[in-house]
């Protein structure tokens, strides 16, 4: 059977993001992907012009029926923007038998806030205990634990903090530092760091949503985390160096890339 592989997210009218990035993603990774709507945005290349969140009762019934019926092999969190669909879908998740990849998605690509402050705590105590892995990028590391990231050095200290909240395994995303794209992923005892060139592309809408899913479809494929990891930063390297433009602004990584380039 084809692994099974739940997104919970929001949807990005653009495609470059949120639950339609993580579908594209899943599909181009040999899983079948499913989808928990947690809220509906407008947005387009170069911002968010509105978000409507969908009731927690909405999206807990999504996901019960899903898992109840049809079943999960891991799931991926992305935009969860207030506390009470943040307190929902960690007790859906902690509930589930299956590795759970979480996304703490503060803002968007172009800075529109996708989290409210009053959230924050519930992500910390709840959310972030119940992930097998957590994706946080710099700024939301920032947000999440008080910790900057200024230079390599510091990323083994971010991630520190970030454990301390209870995810077994913490990616953190250094992708904003200057140099190579370099992410570290640590449970405290293993490290294991991530390099890829800079890539001169400005068309990077997505980039977090995309690796988060591509992480939780290895895991879905039985892979190790430090395996679905690695899987998962060749596989966004690739979509980042193909992203194109689309609209006026910044335009999406290319999820399909491999399906153009043949392989």
């Amino acid at each position: 059977m084809i692994p099974r592989v739940l997104t919970v997210a929001g949807s990005d009218s653009g495609g470059g993001a949120g639950v339609q990035a993580d579908l594209k993603t899943m599909l181009a990774l040999g899983v079948h992907g499913m989808s928990v709507i947690t809220a509906v945005t407008a947005q387009n290349s170069v911002g968010v012009q509105g978000a409507w969140e969908l009731p927690a009762e909405a999206v807990r019934a999504q996901y019960r029926s899903v898992v109840d019926d049809i079943g999960v092999r891991a799931v991926k969190t992305g935009m969860l923007s207030s506390a009470e669909l943040v307190e929902t879908v960690a007790e859906l998740i902690s509930g589930t038998d299956a590795p759970a990849v979480v996304d703490p998605v503060g803002v968007s690509k172009h800075g529109d806030p996708l989290l409210a402050a009053s959230a924050l705590e519930s992500v910390r105590t709840l959310l972030l205990p119940a992930a097998t892995v957590a994706t946080p990028n710099l700024d939301e590391v920032t947000q999440l634990t008080g910790v900057r990231v200024d230079a390599e050095g510091d990323l083994r200290r971010a991630a520190g903090a970030v454990l301390e909240f209870g995810p077994r395994w913490v990616l953190i995303k250094g992708g904003h530092l200057s140099g190579d794209a370099v992410d570290l992923l640590t449970d405290g005892t293993e490290e294991h760091w991530l390099r890829a060139p800079r890539l001169d592309n400005r068309h990077t809408h997505g980039t977090g949503c995309t690796l988060a899913s591509a992480v939780a479809a290895g895991l879905g494929k039985g892979l190790t985390v430090p395996d679905a990891v690695r899987e998962a930063k060749t596989y966004v390297t690739g979509a980042i160096a193909a992203g194109f433009a689309l609209g006026a602004g910044i335009g999406p990584v290319d999820h399909g890339w491999r399906f153009r380039a043949g392989e």
